[in-house]
């Protein structure tokens, strides 16, 4: 236990950033790929891997060397149209996303606790609230870290299970490639949740918060910390470690649900909670209860990041006092907009909408969200009057122009085939 302690106490941002991308929204993705495509898109998960590090560790180096997030720096850098219509893209694609995290956690949890969905629902969203807006960063960040290892369930659960490895190594080595509606909306959909805009304001604004935890600056958005070539390698080690985590479960949950559901004729998941079901008296009692736990475990982790990240963005837009490091009198905007942003959430369930459909989605309005995010990105992250001496380097530019192009290409393209069919 003491090891574990250690091990997660040198772990930061990136880690939990990392983890979070995990979330029920990315669960049922996972699902649903495996269900529908068997092993043929877990190709998709090591390809993603090296995008989403390098774009994740550009957020991060943006916050560690400005002393500002994302929002922050566009609205000193850049026109107020772009950062605001960022923000409430992001607001949109957040709420929702909330929305069906809430209720597929609560929906989970009620397979394990006879407990009605809106009593579940509603004691999740209070949980959440009451842990984000009262608890002090120092140890909400050692909170969020422990519930990353829920995660490891999905790992596990792939080897409860028989799997056909020599078809997985093909399947992961060789990519396979098909331009059917199906297919490019599923593509859009993973890369939306690895590659997600939430990810980029979270990451580069939690950087600033450990500073201020350390004492490298006195408060948020204002001063420039000192920021020597040791703490960017940190934060690069840091990043490296959550993405590979993430990519490593997305891989995992991919493969289970191919060789469990797949396997059995189980195509169609219109629920994260019945992608657990489906599990049950194929894989057994114990993968099921794993399943179900991941779920509930991602979502207290990935709803507060989801929320946070659209008040730091909001917070920064305005000019308004933020952190979590902040007591609630000493910054009402931004534990408001943390407020508002999970209730609408809370909201969402209460519409027509079907919970898949919101999960599915809303990660395919990230895939669509991402591609004018991630050139932003580019340019401030090449910007010597902002990063000074720590621009990109020559690999970080053509990873991140090359994600760039390809998730505009593959929105684009799913949008021409959403129109045309």
């Amino acid at each position: 236990m003491n090891r574990i302690k250690k091990i997660l106490k040198s772990l930061g941002p990136g880690f939990i950033t990392g983890a979070s991308d995990d979330d029920p929204a990315g669960i049922a993705t996972y699902s649903q790929t495996g269900a529908q495509f068997g092993y043929s898109q877990l190709w998709t998960s090591f390809f993603s891997t090296p995008f989403m590090t390098v774009v994740q560790e550009m957020c991060g180096r943006i916050g560690l060397v400005t002393g500002k997030g994302i929002s922050g720096v566009v609205r000193h850098h850049y026109s107020k149209p772009v950062l605001y219509g960022s923000v409430l893209l992001l607001l949109i694609a957040n709420s929702i996303n909330i929305g069906a995290n809430l209720g597929a956690m609560a929906s989970s949890f009620s397979l394990l606790v006879p407990l009605p969905f809106i009593v579940l629902l509603v004691l999740f969203t209070v949980l959440i609230l009451v842990l984000e807006v009262f608890v002090s960063y120092a140890v909400y960040a050692r909170v969020l870290k422990y519930l990353a290892l829920s995660l490891f369930s999905y790992i596990i659960v792939a080897f409860l299970v028989k799997q056909d490895w020599r078809a997985i190594v093909i399947a992961t080595l060789i990519p396979s490639i098909s331009f059917s509606r199906e297919y490019l909306l599923n593509i859009v959909a993973i890369l939306g949740t690895t590659i997600s805009p939430y990810l980029f304001f979270w990451q580069s604004n939690e950087e600033v918060e450990e500073e201020v935890e350390k004492g490298k600056i006195i408060t948020m958005g204002r001063g420039i910390p000192h920021v020597t070539r040791s703490d960017i390698k940190h934060m690069r080690v840091d990043t490296i470690i959550g993405m590979l985590f993430s990519n490593l479960v997305m891989f995992f949950i991919i493969l289970t649900a191919a060789s469990t559901l797949h396997a059995n004729g189980i195509t169609k998941i219109q629920t994260a909670d019945q992608a657990a079901q489906a599990l049950r008296p194929i894989a057994g009692e114990f993968t099921f209860l794993l399943f179900t736990l991941g779920i509930v475990g991602t979502g207290l982790l990935a709803v507060p990041v989801l929320a946070g990240s659209a008040s730091y963005a909001f917070s920064e837009a305005f000019g308004w006092k933020e952190g979590l490091y902040r007591k609630f009198k000493q910054a009402h905007g931004f534990y408001g907009v943390i407020t508002i942003a999970t209730l609408l959430g809370l909201l969402v369930n209460f519409t027509p909408i079907k919970p898949f459909q919101m999960l599915y989605y809303s990660a395919v309005i990230n895939g669509i969200v991402a591609p004018p995010m991630l050139f932003l990105i580019l340019f401030i992250s090449n910007n010597k009057k902002i990063m000074g001496e720590h621009t990109n380097s020559l690999f970080s530019n053509a990873l991140g122009i090359t994600i760039a192009v390809l998730m505009t290409i593959a929105s684009l393209a799913l949008l021409a085939n959403l129109l045309l069919f």
